[in-house]
């Protein structure tokens, strides 16, 4: 008997149906999976564009990959396998940093070929239970490939592939961040806190936030204003002219700046306002220039500290560039480095690590260092302590590069020893052991406050040591020691707290200047690390520079602005926002290098720079000197 002919539009109406629910299904599983109070499902009945944004790039995915594999469990099952791994990414981000995924995480992903792959695994869980569940789903997956038939015929007329590549170009264009998805992700159509990415997340769900924040951030250029530039400028022209003409020291001091991974004095915690953990930062800060050092990141993203420090360039004024390292353009980037190459210094960092992670290789190029010693020059004996080079290895080689004749010298050496996570054992357990913790911290949180508190210490340890070694040596020198940022400490932060009270994204490190050769007076300065290089210079004896002269005379008041993405920010003045929003125009046209000739037209000439390279006597009244 010949079965009975079903006609095309009967075929394709269940056929779509089907799609359709599992589009439905996609939607209200993607609502669980996010968790956030605004894409829960039962929001489809009040609110539905908010889950089914937050669903929408996944529902592209599963289009897509069904045009090409005709299967729509397998595709539907696919697109949901790959927003879970970047749903566990995110959980890993916020267990261990406070904060959820960025945009610009994302470029982290090319940093796995590049010596980063040793240092983020260590955050991946260790329980056996997530990577079964992860090797489930892919068995299942191809389960599905293997014996699920497909929905529609491989020839269809031309339609199949039409179909597909629809949905690969809006695809694209969401990735790409065209312009025109703003009319759906966006503040007034969906919840987008700019200030907030976790506010942002919890209203409108992790992959609308995503695509948000990428929306703003590739549309988001500094738009300098020329006019507020010079009105900042001109107001302080007068006092910029003082300090450009001020004779540069005869002989400049060999400088040494160490970024001490995760350093923070714990005396800022309640469990320890009355613990003496940093004998030698106290010690040292007794005779030099101390205080809060406000940072613009927290528990990671180093770079973004190191780069305030070497360019003199707040991250606050450069929304779109959140791994600058990583999003740099320039060949060439105005820095504290090239400033010091101008007055006759040799320059160099040093980094007990692979030199491509955060294509520092590339950066240190752009920013002028002349060398860059990373881990493969370092001796082949180097001890490790922890998971990671020790930082008494660091200041070994730190001595090994400074020499005791010939110019002037920077060396810019970034440690590793206190990198997190923080759950591997250090070389003396025993000693780890005897680190005692404040009540109520206990199992997992102990162990890693202990491990951390370990390593601290030795990073103050080697602080003392480097020290002592600059001030046996005959040439005049100057120490910058700072911490890069808290240490992703989030649950043992939440238990204990902080003396003032305040958000963990929101505390201040410290900093240190001091000169080893001789004992000054004790001066308290709260600053910021963009304000560093200005302040470095100026003790060095450098006063020749017009932009870090101006940071000097007006960045002090704005140095507490500086913080961590999603920290609370402080109140504000009206002056205050007046010189936040020049200051802005004035470091975005530094960046593309327009600053200059403003500065030489409203300050002046500069008498070309000192490049005397003889010992001299200490810089300790450089040091002390009040701002000028």
């Amino acid at each position: 008997m010949t079965p009975p002919v079903v006609s095309a539009p009967r075929r394709v109406v269940p056929r779509a149906a089907l799609v359709l629910a599992m589009a439905l299904a996609f939607v209200l599983l993607t609502g669980l999976l996010d968790g956030g109070k605004g894409v829960l499902p039962l929001r489809l009945l009040d609110q539905p564009r908010f889950p089914v944004a937050n669903a929408w790039p996944g529902l592209l995915s599963a289009g897509l990959l069904l045009a090409m594999t005709r299967r729509l469990l397998l595709s539907f099952g696919l697109a949901y396998l790959l927003q879970g791994l970047i749903y566990g990414v995110n959980a890993l981000k916020v267990a261990n940093l406070g904060i959820p995924l960025l945009p610009a995480d994302f470029r982290m992903v090319g940093q796995l070929r590049k010596g980063g792959m040793h240092l983020l695994a260590g955050y991946l869980p260790h329980s056996p239970w997530p990577y079964l569940a992860l090797a489930a789903g892919v068995l299942i997956l191809v389960a599905m490939w293997r014996l699920e038939p497909p929905l529609f015929a491989r020839r269809t007329g031309g339609k199949r592939l039409a179909a597909g590549g629809a949905l690969a170009l809006l695809l694209g264009s969401l990735l790409g961040g065209w312009g025109g998805w703003t009319t759906v992700y966006n503040g007034r159509v969906l919840w987008l806190e700019p200030w907030s990415a976790a506010s942002t997340r919890l209203h409108a769900g992790l992959l609308s936030e995503l695509v948000m924040f990428h929306l703003q951030y590739n549309k988001q250029k500094p738009k300098p204003d020329r006019a507020v530039a010079e009105q900042l400028i001109g107001q302080s022209a007068a006092a910029l002219r003082r300090h450009v003409h001020t004779p540069n020291a005869a002989v400049l001091p060999d400088i040494v700046v160490v970024q001490s991974e995760s350093f923070f004095d714990p005396s800022i915690m309640k469990g320890y306002a009355h613990v003496d953990l940093t004998p030698n930062l106290r010690r040292l800060a007794a005779h030099g220039i101390s205080g809060a050092l406000h940072v613009p990141t927290f528990g990671g993203g180093t770079i973004r500290t190191e780069f305030e420090m070497l360019t003199g360039l707040s991250l606050r004024y450069f929304d779109n560039l959140q791994f600058p390292y990583l999003q740099m353009n320039h060949k060439l980037v105005p820095s504290l480095v090239h400033v010091l190459d101008e007055h006759g210094y040799e320059t160099v960092a040093v980094h007990g690590n692979d030199p491509t992670f955060w294509n520092r290789n590339t950066a240190f190029k752009a920013l002028g260092f002349q060398r860059f010693v990373s881990q493969s020059a370092f001796p082949t004996d180097a001890p490790n302590d922890g998971k990671y080079m020790a930082d008494s290895a660091m200041t070994d080689e730190i001595m090994r590069q400074l020499k005791d004749s010939g110019p002037p010298q920077f060396v810019f050496a970034i440690s590793i020893e206190a990198h997190g996570p923080y759950d591997v054992d250090p070389k003396d357990t025993a000693a780890r052991d005897a680190i005692a913790v404040p009540a109520g911290i206990e199992g997992k949180n102990k162990r890693e406050l202990q491990n951390y508190l370990y390593h601290m210490r030795h990073a103050d340890e080697e602080l003392g040591r480097l020290a002592a070694l600059l001030a046996k040596r005959q040439r005049p020198s100057l120490l910058l020691f700072y911490g890069d940022h808290l240490p992703a400490l989030t649950d043992s932060y939440r238990i204990d707290g902080f003396v003032d009270g305040g958000n963990m994204l929101a505390q201040a490190g410290t900093w240190l200047l001091v000169d080893p050769h001789a004992a000054g007076r004790p001066v308290h300065e709260d600053t910021a690390s963009w304000l560093l290089p200005g302040r470095l210079l100026a003790a060095a004896g450098i006063h020749d520079d017009p932009y870090f002269a101006l940071t000097e005379l007006v960045g002090p008041p704005l140095a507490a602005l500086t913080r961590a993405p999603g920290a609370p920010q402080p109140d504000e003045d009206a002056a205050t926002r007046r010189l936040d929003r020049s200051m802005a125009s004035v470091e975005q046209l530094r960046m593309t290098r327009k600053l200059q000739p403003i500065l030489a037209r409203i300050v002046g000439p500069v008498a070309p720079a000192s490049m005397a390279h003889a010992p001299s006597p200490t810089p300790t009244a450089a040091l002390m000197s009040a701002r000028p």
